[in-house]
């Protein structure tokens, strides 16, 4: 395998700051690398050194010669006055890259064929900007694809999505990712930036794991704490969801030596047990609750006569598209929000601790540890009281750091002390809105390790699955329908509905598409080719479907036999479509 770019004893730095020490790793053309390592920490460096965006101060980076790199960074810098079809699509002509099945695929799966083509990106969300930047790195033929945070504003079939596409494209990847789901799904190997080295790891997050917890075993130089966190959480991979298949390579038996006495993750039982001497009965009751947003032309209702029950130490999480309702779930629940009809009743022993997406409410003109003492100087965590200073560290704030001003503060670094601020104030319910934002790997498993020992009730609304699937034991959805709609099978369950929902939103198809009639009204050739473009959308992903469950039943010979006459009318109906579009696209 050769390699695509090279770095050798590079160095670099910022100020007084050495960020990175004489690194020498190279990228092959089909690696698929996922990139870890604490905020602040060298990983975006890391990435503009590879890439040619910043040049090292020692060493040397080198690349093949015609090496093709799409890049997305964090800021998702787009050129002011552009559409998404600037950026997305350029100057090529609509019937060259509306044929093109990838191109659409591609608008499709990021939610731009909705947002539309002639849209101005000044006008768009964050959200929106970011997967405009997307679109336009995938839409490449490049050979190197590098990208920085790029499930970051994807909701869970987003994410989905995006690692399903990456794994059918060709060339190397190379992703910054707090994704840990994302990194399972999609990596084979693990770079960890950490104290100015890159260390390589074979395998996604779950073989990164393994290997940390089989590192520090050998070198016996970790303290007692880190180690009893990477044993549990290495507990819960290996019993978690299967499709945990990346392999290290090292021996299993001595990874195996460090679980055999790990308890489970939490006791279920004995945590709902305790949340209910705190709580009682109730918690919540949502009943026949409708809400809605926007006035007029505008308006949208997100819940319909919706009811909902949350119980004494039930730990829930709430997942649905961008925009579905999710926040405004928490802000009923947190009495933020009145219902236009029905009631939220909340028990009468509730304290809750809402941590919302907006880390603006940190007291900006203190310091770190006297924004922790304004609110308690002491508590009580694992069994141990510990000192504000203590706490602080344990939230990843070591002794200089804490006497930083919160203002100076990076995302990550404000988000953990938000946390912590929630957390002092000692709530028995706990909701949290993206709790995952802006933080790294080790500081979500510090996270997780606090919440398995917090005897309370837990809702969570979040994007990142591998935190849905570690903290809750239940799932619900909003599906558009303005319910809330338990999920018994978790998320595998609620992507599954929702790939039967669009299919059947959408026109269903003939077997074969008839020739359309000759229009010379040119608007009604453009409406006739919009409905054949969406036609053959459906019919490309109707036959990745038709594939994979061919490749899922094997040996269930009658079942495939079904599948192929299913997928031979499929690709017959979408020669037909194609031809059709082909036919009408001269017209214009």
């Amino acid at each position: 395998m050769a390699n695509l770019v090279n770095l050798e004893n590079v160095s670099k730095g910022y100020g007084t700051t050495s960020v990175l020490e004489a690194v020498s790793l190279g990228v092959g053309d089909r690696d698929r690398i996922g990139v870890v390592g604490r905020n602040g920490g060298g990983k975006s460096t890391l990435l503009r050194m590879i890439t040619g965006a910043e040049p090292p101060d020692s060493g040397r980076s080198t690349a093949t010669g015609g090496l093709r790199i799409a890049a997305v960074d964090q800021a998702g810098h787009l050129n002011s006055g552009s559409t998404v079809r600037d950026l997305v699509v350029g100057d090529a002509a609509e019937h060259v890259w509306a044929g093109d099945a990838a191109i659409r695929e591609v608008l499709s799966g990021l939610g731009l064929a909705a947002l539309g083509l002639d849209t101005l990106v000044d006008r768009m969300s964050g959200g929106e900007r970011r997967r405009v930047s997307l679109a336009a790195a995938l839409v490449t033929d490049a050979d190197l694809l590098v990208l920085d945070e790029p499930t970051n504003h994807l909701d869970i079939e987003g994410v989905t999505w995006l690692a399903e596409h990456l794994n059918r494209r060709r060339g190397a990847l190379l992703a910054v990712t707090h994704d840990r789901w994302f990194l399972d799904a999609v990596c084979t190997r693990t770079w960890e930036v950490t104290d100015g080295s890159v260390r390589s790891f074979d395998g996604g997050y779950a073989a990164y794991v393994l290997a940390r917890a089989e590192r520090d075993r050998q070198a016996s130089a970790s303290e007692a704490r880190r180690q009893n966190l990477l044993r549990k959480e290495l507990a819960w991979l290996r019993r978690g969801p299967p499709a945990r298949t990346s392999k290290p390579k090292f021996r299993i038996e001595a990874a195996e030596a460090l679980i055999a006495d790990v308890p489970p993750v939490r006791s279920a039982v004995e945590l709902r047990a305790l949340s209910a001497k705190r709580l009682g009965r109730t918690v919540y009751d949502v009943e026949d609750v409708t809400l809605s947003v926007g006035s007029g032309d505008t308006a949208r209702t997100l819940f319909s006569h919706a009811t909902w029950h949350v119980g004494p130490g039930d730990r829930i999480g709430i997942i649905g598209v961008n925009g579905s309702g999710k926040t405004h779930l928490l802000r009923l629940l947190a009495g933020e929000l009145a219902p236009e009809a029905g009631k939220v009743v909340i028990g009468q022993t509730v304290r809750v601790g809402y941590l919302s997406q907006n880390v603006t409410e940190l007291p900006s003109q203190l310091r770190v540890i006297e924004a922790v003492t304004e609110v308690r100087g002491t508590a009580v965590l694992d069994g141990v009281e510990q000192s504000a200073s203590q706490l602080a560290e344990r939230f990843g704030f070591a002794n200089e750091r804490q006497w930083t001003p919160v203002s100076d503060l990076s995302g990550g670094e404000r988000r953990r002390l938000q946390l912590l601020r929630l957390l002092l104030t000692q709530p028995n319910v706990l909701l949290l809105d993206e709790p995952t934002n802006d933080l790294d790997t080790d500081t979500l498993a510090e996270l997780e390790d606090l919440l398995d020992s917090w005897a309370g009730t837990l809702v969570v609304v979040s994007h990142d699955r591998y935190l849905i699937e570690r903290v809750c034991d239940s799932t619900v959805a909003l599906l558009g329908d303005g319910s809330i709609a338990a999920l018994p099978g978790g998320i595998d369950e609620y992507l599954r509905r929702r790939a039967a929902d669009l299919r059947a939103a959408e026109p269903t198809s003939q077997p074969a598409s008839p020739k359309p009639a000759r229009k010379s009204d040119p608007r009604a050739t453009r409406k006739e080719l919009s409905r054949l473009e969406r036609e053959i959308s459906k019919l490309d992903r109707r036959e990745a479907e038709l594939h994979q469950a061919l490749a899922e039943h094997a040996t269930d010979y009658t079942r495939i036999s079904a599948l192929d006459a299913e997928l031979r009318e499929v690709l017959e109906s979408k020669e037909a479509a194609e031809h059709s579009w082909l036919e009408l696209s001269e017209e214009l």
